[in-house]
């Protein structure tokens, strides 16, 4: 990926509890290009789009970022989940849906990532469910020039991007890949 600084938008198309944007703009390839089009448009940062993993079409989704002069796509955002409260018969959270996250959504932001690197040319940054340096190279090794990592840092603290990069590391050196850039899309091959 291109340095960029400490500079971009992340535009977040995939919030599976906010009506009327968020995942339900971010599953409609038109409006999508057309908010990355008109972001693009209005600022002179870069502009990236994390979508949703709550489509059955997140290629198209994908292309239509690219359509719209996004510079990266990150995938993929919570998956649509819900709890209840036995003890008051009702949804946990106000809107009634909210977003499953952690080591749970990883396999599906794998996939999605690996999906979507054979449907755009634009970089793809992976997360969802990053713990460990085996987790991220999983997401490299999918197609991700990059990856965040969210969840991991409630339960461990911040102690763990440096134990991630660490580890990653070593396995990089333990495997001949001097880069992370040898490593992506390393599982198409």
């Amino acid at each position: 990926m291109e340095d960029y600084g400490a500079c971009a938008i992340e535009l977040n198309l995939s919030c599976p509890h906010a009506k009327g944007y968020g995942m339900e703009v971010g599953t409609d390839p038109a409006l999508v290009r057309s908010i990355v089009s008109g972001t693009k448009d209005a600022v002179s940062i870069p502009v990236w789009a994390k979508l949703t993993p709550n489509t059955h079409i997140l290629n198209e989704i994908g292309r239509a970022v690219e359509d719209g002069g996004g510079d990266a796509i990150v995938a993929i955002n919570t998956l649509k989940a819900m709890v209840i409260s036995p003890e008051f018969a009702r949804p946990f959270l106000s809107n009634r849906f909210g977003g499953l996250s952690g080591p749970a959504v990883r396999s599906v932001g794998v996939r999605d990532i690996y999906d979507l690197y054979d449907a755009v040319s634009i970089p793809l940054v992976g997360v969802g469910g990053i713990s460990d340096w085996r987790d991220a190279a999983q997401y490299i090794m999918a197609g991700a020039r990059a990856f965040q990592v969210g969840s991991a840092v409630a339960k461990e603290g911040p102690e763990v991007f440096g134990k991630i990069n660490r580890d990653l590391l070593d396995f990089m050196r333990d495997h001949g890949y001097g880069r992370i850039s040898d490593m992506v899309g390393a599982a198409h091959d």
